[in-house]
């Protein structure tokens, strides 16, 4: 998205920016005239003589005096040569809209003329039923998309917004009110939302389509030279597709993923996913591999959040063993069993038979309009490979959907996953990005005026689950950067001695952080310590009290006092949970769980 600020010299200057980083900004809605300013004339510095001029100036203004620096008229913020951008602004418009701070809409055929003694309304209310605003095909969107829209008249002076003319507005477009003041769009139906658009006309023909892509929340390539019918044709086709998905959508959710708070970095690696995974509905795949804790589950996390209006469901399956996939693909098939009970594979569902849970799945997801799904196969660390002779290594392949659609996510240890686009997880390269980590995790801030977490940063060379449990660590303690550096450094020098097996320096930098952690754990609560010593031969599975209380007399002393009630058990868990190594989650009975790190 491209923006316009204030410059230097009394004008204004464009601002490229890239996904989530886009600033706060206002935005102008208008009928265009005879001489509008384009993007070559901004960017020559030629449009200044233009009458266009006055309304990208009266933007400008407007905007700072709303205390926004940026904002956007689509005259000049696209370049309309390249048919690529067109085509991206285009599909884009409605949430460009929607996501604005603020929304001016500016009349240049109504003037706000003084009340004058006898007159039933105010002067310029007719005009402002028979602005022009009110019969072009873009403005239909740039009027229901946004929140609010403030209306200004030719002299740039404020009539009101939509919520307090919608009276006028409603009358004038047959829109009813609370559409107009923000009901969804889907609650209405497609021939409703067609009418509102029947009396309204655009310059280009097929523009009558395109201007309705948002509105039916559908997207589809600009092809200008059609015509007026093959546009709305093709565009009932997308609306056709779109109520399609519909009855294929499940709630987001993921509830089964580790729960991230702060997401820091990684832009690079989002913006290639997406790019990826993008596209028309068929099978799109990309790996995310590299070192434990360098943070690949995070990132597929993330992106699941940013981009989950791109899909009708978003499935989480946990494949680090047959075990714990079974169990995720039984979690799916409720998941899709409570959306869509009348389901015939999945309502007559034998659940106590995972094989069949696992086909039922897969054929719900093979089905032909059920395209826009996405699976999240993460922790696919034991590959069936030709190298790999472990009996119990998994060859993912088998738990695809055998159908050439959806899109896929994989994380994996393994370099050597051969499935779509292969991404290499590499470690935080910005020194600022791993002081984020440190100061999110240890809830400390202003950090980066610190020397000693500026070493402590650079000694945990960008590993971001290292940097987490040094966070975590502090979080819980009053010890200073310095004092934990100068722990961590003896931690190491340990562990060159007594662990060779850690031959490479991305574990022993993970396990020096976390080997602190621990040591605090043992003193503040040993039978914690103990508890986690148990778990590690649960192999990373979920642990819950009841799993526990078995009243066997010769139970180690820790572990009866730990399960003697929920107050007891949940204390010591939150003494792991508090450092960063397990993660506690509620099921929707209320049941306690937790899960390690």
């Amino acid at each position: 998205m491209r923006l316009l600020k204030h410059d230097n010299a009394g004008g204004f200057s464009l601002t490229d920016f890239d996904g989530k980083d886009i600033p706060r900004y206002a935005i102008l809605s208008h009928t265009w005239g005879a001489e509008e300013v384009t993007f070559n004339d901004l960017t020559d510095g030629t449009g200044q003589t233009k009458r266009g001029y006055q309304k990208i100036r009266f933007c400008g203004e407007q905007a700072e005096r709303d205390g926004l620096q940026y904002f956007w008229v689509d005259t000049c913020c696209i370049d309309k040569s390249s048919s690529a951008e067109l085509t991206e602004a285009i599909n884009s418009m409605f949430r460009w809209y929607h996501d604005a701070d603020k929304c001016y809409a500016y009349l240049v055929d109504v003037y706000k003329l003084p009340f004058q003694p006898g007159d039933v309304a105010q002067p310029w209310e007719l005009a402002f039923q028979k602005s022009r605003w009110f019969t072009r095909g873009w403005t239909l969107q740039e009027l229901l998309a946004p929140a609010a829209v403030d209306f200004f008249s030719q002299e740039g002076i404020l009539l009101g917004n939509k919520k307090s003319l919608a009276r006028l507005i409603c009358n004038t477009t047959g829109i009813p009110v609370k559409v107009v003041q923000g009901s969804p769009l889907l609650n209405c139906s497609v021939a409703e939302r067609m009418a509102w658009a029947e009396r309204r006309d655009t310059k280009k023909e097929e523009d009558k389509a395109y201007s309705l892509l948002g509105i039916f929340d559908v997207q589809m390539p600009l092809i200008y030279g059609e015509g007026e019918k093959n546009a709305f044709r093709r565009l009932q086709e997308q609306i056709k597709a779109r109520k399609g998905r519909e009855d294929f959508s499940v709630p987001f959710s993921l509830s089964d993923a580790p729960d991230i708070e702060h997401f820091v970095a990684r832009e690079h690696e989002l913006a290639e996913m997406h790019h990826t995974l993008h596209g028309d509905g068929s099978r799109r795949a990309v790996v995310l591999h590299g070192l434990g804790g360098i943070g690949k589950t995070q990132l597929a996390i993330e992106y699941a959040k940013r981009h989950k209006d791109d899909y009708s469901a978003v499935f989480w399956l946990n494949i680090k063993d047959k075990d714990a996939l079974q169990q995720s693909f039984l979690g799916v098939a409720r998941q899709i069993q409570q959306e869509h009970p009348l389901t015939r594979r999945i309502s007559n569902l034998d659940v106590k038979d995972i094989d069949d849970v696992i086909d039922a799945v897969k054929a719900w997801l093979n089905l032909s309009n059920n395209t826009r799904w996405l699976l999240i196969y993460d922790n696919y660390d034991n590959p069936k490979l030709p190298s790999n002779t472990d009996p119990a290594a998994l060859d993912i392949r088998k738990f695809l959907p055998e159908s050439y659609q959806g899109s896929v996510i994989i994380t994996t240890r393994s370099s050597r996953v051969e499935i779509g686009n292969s991404i290499r997880m590499e470690k935080i390269e910005d020194i600022y990005d791993s002081l984020e980590i440190i100061s999110n995790t240890s809830k400390r801030r202003g950090i980066e005026a610190d020397p000693d977490a500026w070493s402590l940063a650079k000694e945990l060379d960008g590993l971001p689950l290292a940097l987490a449990t040094a966070g975590a660590y502090l979080k819980q303690s009053s010890m200073s950067f310095g004092k934990y550096l100068g722990l961590y450094k003896d931690s190491w020098t340990k562990l060159q001695k007594t662990s060779p097996e850690l031959s490479s320096y991305e574990d022993r930098t993970l396990y020096s952080t976390w080997q602190l952690s621990f040591e605090q754990v043992q003193q503040q609560n040993k039978s914690a310590a103990e508890l986690l010593r148990f778990w590690a031969y649960f192999d990373n599975q979920d642990l819950w009290l009841e799993l526990l209380q078995h009243h066997d007399p010769d139970d180690p002393a820790w572990l009866q006092e730990i399960t003697e009630d929920e107050l007891s058990f949940h204390s010591t868990i939150r003494v792991l949970s508090d450092y960063g190594m397990v993660e506690v989650t509620t099921s929707p009975l209320e049941e306690i769980g937790s899960r390690s790190s």
